[in-house]
């Protein structure tokens, strides 16, 4: 149907594909760890947004174009990087004793928000993500099919199910082991250093990386 096949061994592929760790998996882990469930969770959705503004890229040939572009694909690998190094220097530069998740309600609310959209925005500006949905997706869709677009929106949208389903259990998972850690201020302040200076590492990592 819509010219895709081998949709069992897509599955596959894309739990697989979850299971190996990037900036994506870096990010509900440190806001899991730090800020617990809630937070990872919402880390998680935000991850599965920025899929789905790749998944609409990659069904009509923006996708293609940032890659084809050497100029576009350095001002979204330099635009990413940029992102993760910032996230990394806010959280190294945390005040002792500073409250990130909020402890008012108005606060909090402001604050989970933010979770959820830092956290599509460093899938957004993934230059390996936008290369992955070019190079992956086609090639699950037939060549000779006449729905290609669909296609690829389909595979899109199934990528971003599993994504969901996978991220989502990671973030319960992390929150849950550190919840006891959590609560301590101390210790949750350098969980968060710690996670920190691993998103200054993947951020200057990310801008390297070759087309």
């Amino acid at each position: 149907m819509f010219g895709i096949y081998n949709f069992s061994l897509f599955v596959v592929a894309v739990l697989l594909l979850n299971a190996t760790p990037g900036p994506d998996t870096a990010y509900i882990l440190g806001r899991s760890i730090a800020q617990g469930r809630t937070a990872g969770l919402l880390s998680a959705l935000g991850i599965s947004a920025g899929c789905c503004v790749h998944a609409v890229a990659s069904a009509i040939g923006l996708s293609a174009v940032i890659a084809a572009s050497a100029t576009a694909f350095t001002v979204i690998k330099l635009a990413g990087g940029a992102y993760l190094v910032y996230l990394g220097l806010r959280m190294i530069l945390a005040k002792p004793g500073a409250d990130t998740s909020g402890s008012a309600t108005a606060e909090n609310t402001r604050s989970l928000g933010t979770i959820f959209w830092q956290a599509m925005l460093t899938n957004v500006l993934n230059p390996k993500v936008v290369l992955f949905f070019l190079a992956f997706i086609p090639q699950f869709v037939r060549a000779d099919s006449d729905q290609k677009t669909m296609g690829f929106l389909l595979l899109g949208i199934a990528f971003t199910l599993i994504s969901t389903v996978w991220n989502s259990g990671t973030a319960f998972l992390a929150g849950t082991l550190a919840r006891g850690a959590g609560r301590n201020p101390r210790v949750r302040l350098w969980l968060e250093r710690t996670v920190g200076a691993t998103f200054v590492g993947l951020g200057v990592k990310l801008a390297l990386t070759r087309q």
